[in-house]
């Protein structure tokens, strides 16, 4: 039971992800994958359904083997392990997207650039 519960976590939290990556993209994904966001949009909604779902069996089954008591000693244990799960693996993608949009950036300021050297060897060529 406690492989289940921790997969059910992992799964809760991952949904609840995506549901902000669906709702903020980054500007990566906002220019060139739309029709992603849409799509992560509505496989978030659906997942999130079936989640409320497992998450009522498994109060079900909490209450009745441990009571009340083990229910809330529950809650209590995943907020603490979500907290520190969404700091660490959550991160990273936080990390990876920072990373894009730098390489993006760099890359549209470096062609820009060479744009405006090219103009002045152009018009340097037509002047002299």
């Amino acid at each position: 039971m406690s492989s289940q519960v921790s997969t059910f976590m992992q799964n809760d939290s991952d949904i609840k992800h995506i549901q902000k990556r669906a709702t903020k993209p980054t500007m990566w994904q906002s220019l060139f994958n739309s029709e992603n966001i849409e799509k992560c949009a509505v496989e978030s909604l659906i997942a999130k359904k079936k989640m409320q779902k497992h998450r009522q069996d498994l109060k079900n089954i909490i209450m009745m083997s441990y009571g009340q008591a083990g229910w809330e000693d529950f809650l209590k244990t995943e907020i603490s392990i979500r907290r520190e799960r969404a700091e660490l693996v959550h991160q990273k993608e936080i990390q990876k997207d920072k990373i894009i949009n730098a390489i993006a950036i760099t890359v549209l300021i470096i062609t820009i650039v060479g744009f405006f050297v090219l103009l002045f060897f152009i018009w340097k060529a037509n002047k002299g």
